[in-house]
């Protein structure tokens, strides 16, 4: 028998999952803008006897680079226009602080502070956030050539290249991007329908609910766009709203594991494909006849669904009020008002902007005490590792010591080979495209195609060639000790107040939707809304989940014993939706007690998860009449107060 390694010698889970690539496609497309949009800039500054202001050019570019991740255009004007104004404030801050000492600590740390607190709004404000803090410590640590306006103007137009690049194919491709997302959204609820009854349910479902995000966040981004009213932005959420009845009837078909015949699942992706090439023509669905109470449901839904795809006149008149029945978003200074309110009073907002001015505070300081050459690099550390909304703490700053190592192998290669001049073009050319190749796979990937990329800018900076590695390699790693010890392990509290206080909220409003539900006078464009707005948050949550997933004990281990009561409400979602299935196709209604004992025993679950961090089982004792079309969600109820921690 072949011997076996000593257990000692197996890695930890937490550290295998940090190390394991993520499966992604080559995005082609954004690789050859990266190529051209970091090689042009250091082109033209060489051909002008300017090469330091052609650097700082493809340092926006490389900025503009790892923001280039959205599909639809719109998406993109945001995800890249937004964050360079954000990083021209930066860059500009930190060059007039340049050289002045303890001026300086304080300027950036007070940048730190609201880079923090502005990060909590949302996708766009978070990587507004992260070049503001990035451009303001290179400003601050890295002396510019020019006047101080000149390199915010250099790096943002470098930053804006990028975007010129991403949108050369909107007036080709418009709206190509929207349909398809949508398109992939009906095919990813024909793959739930066709999971039903079997184990792949819950990973499918948990898809929907990220491709439908995804489909909703593209079409009202489009919508922000336009003052007046476009029909096809009309007609992607009427197709969106139409999915949600065959979602709703999903729950149904999987809990009474009635599988459903192979051409409905099939009739879903013929809808797909006539969304995603803008037919709207007659659609034959051959469906089979339904046999029960469930499969009319789904068939009725479906039905629904092929009218609103193929007819427009239909989808105008039975939609017309497709954007209340989403909510429609407040104007965009009502919008701007009130995130700037919720910053302010909002406990997790001066949480995270504390812990992050704290690290950024203390690494200026060090190397304001301790002479540490182009000292700007341990912030940039800091600010990439601490982003909890871009993943564990723990894990950015192992996988961003290891991405430094790799990516300073490669970059001694170039420094020790590649003279300085022109030959950096082509070099550079090369190694753009690798960070959208490698980024989606993982974050230590993506540092180990940034680094070559940064030294080979600051080395046309300050000339130093490979005099810039071990520098580099000392300040990547003491700025991950600074964020692992300021920005983790004094934080032990955090992990409840980023998870468990997030689920706690989940399984009070999962009461009020189970309130609402079943109530006397339901709305049924704000019952999908509240189910909507559950699920996205349900998701947000597992994803949370998993990246505790990846920190070692005791984080790690909570995670892992918590999880399962994230699934668990999930489940009990699930069978309310189910229930409302059953009620609009004759089920008899259950009583407002029925109703309240539920959704007191949701709150009692809720209240008790505020206050520990570890589980413990707690007694339940939810009956009711037999039969009724509440029991399948008081087992799942009784099964999540019953889920208790591992010893």
């Amino acid at each position: 028998m072949p011997r076996q390694l000593p257990s000692v010698l197996t890695p930890p889970d937490w550290l295998v999952r940090n190390l394991r690539p993520q499966q992604a496609p080559i995005p082609w497309a954004a690789a050859s803008r990266a190529a051209i949009a970091l090689a042009l800039p250091l082109a033209i500054g060489l051909a002008a006897g300017e090469p330091a202001y052609g650097a700082l050019a493809s340092m926006g570019a490389l900025s503009g680079v790892i923001g280039d991740t959205a599909d639809a255009y719109r998406m993109r004007i945001l995800n890249i226009a937004v964050p360079q104004l954000f990083g021209a404030i930066g860059v500009t801050i930190g060059s007039l602080v340049f050289g002045h000492g303890w001026a300086a600590v304080g300027a950036v740390t007070g940048v730190a502070l609201v880079s923090g607190m502005i990060s909590t709004i949302g996708a766009v404000a978070s990587v507004s956030s992260l070049l503001l803090l990035l451009n303001c410590s290179i400003g601050a640590g890295l002396p510019l050539p020019g006047s101080w306006w000149l390199a915010p103007v250099l790096m943002s137009g470098g930053g804006l290249l990028v975007l010129a690049l991403a949108l050369l194919a909107w007036p080709l491709r418009s709206g190509v991007p929207e349909r398809a997302a949508v398109a992939h959204t009906y095919r990813t609820v024909a793959d739930l329908l066709a999971a039903t009854g079997t184990e792949r349910y819950v990973d499918v479902r948990f898809a929907v609910t990220q491709s439908l995000n995804q489909s909703y966040d593209l079409a009202l981004a489009r919508r922000a766009f336009h003052h007046g009213r476009s029909p096809e932005v009309v007609r992607l959420l009427a197709q969106l709203n139409a999915i949600t009845p065959v979602i709703e009837a999903a729950p149904a078909v999987h809990q009474f594991n009635e599988p459903l015949a192979p051409e409905v699942p099939d009739a879903l992706r013929h809808l797909a494909d006539a969304v995603e090439t803008g037919y709207t023509g007659p659609i034959g669905l051959g469906l089979p006849v339904p046999t029960n109470e469930t499969a009319r449901a789904v068939d009725h839904a479906l039905r629904h669904a092929a009218d609103v795809v193929s007819d427009r006149d239909a989808d105008k008149a039975s939609l017309h009020n497709v954007d209340d029945r989403l909510g429609r978003p407040a104007a965009l200074r009502v919008r701007a008002t009130r995130a700037a309110r919720n910053v302010l009073l909002s406990a997790a907002s001066w949480r995270y902007g504390l812990r992050l001015a704290l690290c950024i505070g203390l690494a200026q300081a060090l190397v304001s005490l301790v002479p540490v050459p182009r000292s700007y690099w341990v912030a940039l550390t800091i600010t990439f590792v601490m982003k909890p909304d871009f993943g564990s703490v723990f894990s950015r700053a192992l996988l961003r010591a290891l991405g430094t190592v790799a990516g300073l192998v490669v970059a001694a290669a170039v420094l020790a080979l590649v003279p300085l001049g022109w030959w950096d073009v082509p070099v550079m050319f090369v190694l753009g495209p690798l960070i959208p190749v490698l980024g989606p796979r993982g974050y230590g990937y993506q540092t180990a195609a940034v680094t070559p990329v940064i030294l080979l800018l600051s080395d046309v900076l300050n000339h130093l060639g490979t005099a810039l590695l071990v520098p580099r390699l000392v300040d990547s790693l003491i700025g991950c000790a600074i964020a692992l010890v300021a920005g983790y392990l004094l934080w032990p509290e955090s992990w409840h107040t980023r998870v468990g206080d997030r689920l706690a909220d989940a399984v009070a409003d999962t009461a009020r939707y189970v309130e609402y539900a079943f109530g006397t006078d339901v709305d049924p464009a704000a019952r999908a809304r509240m189910r909507r707005r559950l699920y996205r948050d349900l998701s947000a949550i597992r994803t949370e989940f998993q990246r505790a997933l990846s920190e070692p004990p005791p984080n790690g281990r909570r995670a892992a014993a918590w999880l399962p009561l994230v699934v668990a409400t999930e489940r009990i979602v699930d069978a309310t939706t189910a229930a409302g299935v059953r009620l609009r196709h004759g089920a008899q209604r259950p009583s407002p007690a029925e109703i309240s004992h539920v959704a007191l025993q949701l709150r009692e679950l809720s209240d008790g998860l505020r206050e520990t961090d570890t589980l413990i089982a707690v007694r339940t004792d939810l009956t009711g009449p037999a039969g009724s079309v509440l029991e399948p969600l008081r087992q799942e109820v009784a099964a999540a107060r019953a889920i208790a921690s591992p010893r």
